[in-house]
């Protein structure tokens, strides 16, 4: 019997597998129950290139709570800004192995409104 964690461990190696295969820039997720983070990586996963997430003091203030939808829009939206400033305009998108819904999905798709593509 494969429990939870292992099985999203399995997901998370197999999707950045393919994306070391692949030698592109990567958009990182992790979440935890308080706060979300999101990071920028470079092709060789030796750099973090830019990051984002709801432990920063510029977003406490601004969020009453940082383990909800609306925290992992905003992060999704400074995350894309940082990374257009950079002149990143296309990532490939790593969940670490979580299921793409709820914060997940949020910050993904307030990335891609901001203009990130993957």
């Amino acid at each position: 019997m494969i429990d939870k964690n292992i099985a999203r461990l399995r997901r998370s190696r197999r999707t950045r597998a393919k994306i070391a295969e692949l030698k592109v820039v990567r958009l990182t997720v992790h979440r935890t129950n308080c706060h979300i983070y999101a990071q920028v990586i470079d092709a060789s996963g030796a750099k973090v290139l830019a990051s984002a997430s709801t432990a920063e003091s510029e977003v406490r203030s601004t969020l009453k709570n940082g383990g909800n939808i609306a925290a992992a829009a905003e992060i999704g939206k400074r995350i894309a800004e940082k990374a257009k400033k950079l002149g990143i305009e296309a990532v490939a998108f790593d969940r670490g192995g979580c299921r793409f819904h709820g914060r997940i999905k949020a910050l993904a798709e307030a990335a891609r409104e901001h203009g990130l593509k993957f």
